[in-house]
């Protein structure tokens, strides 16, 4: 039976555990630095109390140290590693390859990050050779491509995105925003030059777009696509979303949870839940009302149309309906929405851009904005991008986890004995109460069974207390009842933690491909010497281990001149309905295509055809 994980983000603490309660088998979350999103960073200790908290449940903590390292980092870095080893996170996701060489805490799985660029089965057995236990698979994979890889490498686990933000660009590859602003991708500062508008001119310098946000993508959505992947190999299903709020994290994991179970409850002799616990999530998940700037499941089933969101970089969030009438200071809108004082609202308007307003005032379907909106006209499609009933709700304390307990009480000659199990089997105790029995004048079945189920604010839940004889005539005071209870709850969470340590030792016995599998010169094709992202002279005696005769600085270190500054499999020529593939030749844009910034600064277009790929070069 193979294990499905759930995997969401950790902007801190207090997302983390909101997660775990929502139904993540684990969680990812940044240190203090070294991680792919540098504004999110966490303290050693409340990483180690999030480790304490997901433990309980058998859930997983993942710390990323997915930045590339420069060689006055590799001290602090080392100290870092130490101290995640210590505090007993699951695993550290890694890009930069330098960090193999250092010291790597026992019993901590090595997973490679999205950065790493993984595209190909022959890249996975590389970096299986090089003792990662997992490896993120690059977003842009095909659901075909995820099989195939899984095939070459079936003793590697597989980690894919399904939903969240879409780097246009290839993740790791990816050097516009070091190059336009000084701020490195690869470092965790990423300035988001893919959300910003362009112009796109043709060869002979004509405009043929004017100021459209070209390169910025819609959100990945693979909630109904979860058991072909499952099918296809994928170990882990990962939720991105580092930088968004508590709300964010509880919809979307609530609601791929429950999607998860739902494909278990049918497959349950094939996959099972990686964790332990059951979740009582007292509200409805609705992917639509949490940030998203519309959705695509990009390119699982195959190239499509229409992954771009033109019009904005921003959530429009769910359809709500049409401007129905507009009467003075208010309006009204067709349709069977309801709406609540302070709903945010937005639409696109006669210039192609997004307009946003709040409600001020709701009276069914009349509405009353704060001021009115210039660009509102009749007929104006409208989007809720901030619902305040449903924010309420996300709000609430209406979610808790907890692990169902069996619990047998067994009477003989010595005494009671207990025996307690968690109801998935995962965890057993056995305990011995010397006391003498003394017959009852009336039946005790039911009084044990209350009193041995009080568990309180523990994180047990009893599902099933069975009491031996059947007819069982003695009396047991209520106050050796709690003391069995007590007693039981606290070996459980003893053995709880001694649990997930020997699951996690046994869970990273490595199984490394045979010599001559996975070679370096089978993944060298990069285009550019730079995208090896070489940051340090242990990156730089790693790779000349491998064979690589010109190691050349990764691209913050030596900015080499016009360079390709993006790597995309999205492509705008097919986008805009000018591919050359599936287009007559008549009628196409003239080449080269160029993308003009704000300010002036230009970027050459290169669509490689044979690969199906566009890159992006910077013009001098």
């Amino acid at each position: 039976m193979r294990k499905l994980e759930l995997l969401a983000p950790a902007k801190d603490l207090k997302c983390g555990i909101a997660a775990i309660d929502c139904g993540a088998d684990a969680v990812y979350i940044g240190a203090a630095r070294f991680g792919a999103r540098q504004a999110v960073g966490n303290s050693i200790d409340d990483i180690n109390e999030l480790c304490e908290y997901a433990h309980k449940f058998g859930c997983k903590v993942y710390v990323t140290v997915n930045t590339i390292i420069y060689d006055n980092e590799l001290e602090d870095t080392q100290k870092l590693l130490n101290e995640l080893g210590r505090i007993g996170v699951d695993a550290i996701l890694v890009q930069d390859m330098g960090i193999t060489k250092l010291q790597l805490p026992q019993n901590v799985a090595l997973h490679a990050s999205t950065q790493t660029d993984n595209r190909s089965a022959e890249k996975v057995e590389w970096l299986a050779r090089h003792n990662f236990d997992r490896v993120v698979l690059a977003r842009e994979l095909s659901l075909e491509e995820i099989r195939n890889i899984h095939r070459r490498v079936p003793q590697t686990e597989l980690e894919v995105f399904v939903h969240g933000a879409l780097c246009v660009s290839y993740s790791g590859v990816c050097y516009a925003s070091e190059y336009c602003f000084g701020r490195s991708a690869n470092r965790g500062a990423c300035a988001q030059f893919c959300r910003m508008k362009f112009d796109l001119t043709d060869k002979d310098g004509n405009e043929i777009i004017n100021q459209a946000h070209l390169l910025s993508l819609k959100d990945m959505c693979r909630i109904d696509s979860l058991e072909l992947l499952a099918d296809a190999g994928v170990t882990s299903f990962k939720i991105e979303g580092r930088l968004k709020d508590i709300n964010y994290v509880r919809n979307v994991t609530a609601a791929y949870s429950n999607q998860l179970n739902e494909i278990i409850s049918r497959r349950g002799s094939e996959y099972e839940r990686a964790s332990s616990g059951v979740c009582d999530i007292r509200f409805t998940p609705n992917l639509n009302k949490t940030f998203n700037r519309g959705f695509t499941d990009y390119f699982l089933n195959g190239r499509t149309s229409d992954l771009a969101s033109f019009y904005t970089p921003k959530a429009m969030g769910e359809y709500v309906g049409k401007v129905k009438e507009i009467r003075g200071n208010s309006f009204n809108v067709a349709g069977t929405t309801s709406f609540a004082n302070g709903d945010g609202l937005c639409f696109i308007n006669s210039n192609n851009e997004l307009e946003g307003f709040r409600i001020n005032r709701a009276e069914g379907n009349r509405l009353f904005p704060l001021r009115m909106p210039r660009g509102l006209r009749k007929g104006i499609a409208l989007y809720r991008n901030s619902d305040q009933l449903f924010e309420k709700e996300l709000n609430g304390d209406n979610v808790q986890r907890k692990l169902g307990i069996r619990i047998n009480i067994k009477a003989s000659a010595e005494g009671l004995h207990i025996e307690a199990k968690t109801c998935d089997e995962k965890l057993h105790i056995n305990l011995q109460k010397d006391i003498s029995l003394e017959k009852a004048q009336k039946s005790q079945v039911d009084n044990i069974k209350r009193q041995i189920s009080k568990f309180g604010n523990t994180i047990f839940t009893v599902e099933d207390v069975i009491v031996e004889p059947t007819d069982f005539p003695w009396f047991i005071p209520n106050s050796i009842l709690a003391e069995i209870r007590r007693q039981a709850a606290d070996e459980l969470m003893s053995r709880l933690s001694e649990n997930h340590i020997d699951i996690r030792t046994k869970d990273h016995a490595r199984q490394i491909p045979e010599k001559g599998k996975g070679s370096f010169h089978s993944i060298s094709s990069y285009q550019q010497p730079y995208m090896y992202n070489i940051a340090n002279r242990l990156a730089h005696s790693f790779y000349e281990q491998e064979g690589m005769s010109d190691i050349t600085p990764a691209f913050e270190i030596r900015k080499p001149s016009s360079p390709l500054v993006m790597q995309c499999r999205y492509c705008l020529r097919h986008e805009l309905g000018q591919c050359k593939k599936s287009h007559k030749q008549s009628g196409l844009l003239k080449e080269p295509l160029h993308l003009r910034l704000a300010d002036g600064r230009t970027f050459r277009l290169e669509f490689d055809c044979k690969k199906c790929q566009m890159n992006i070069y910077a013009d001098e």
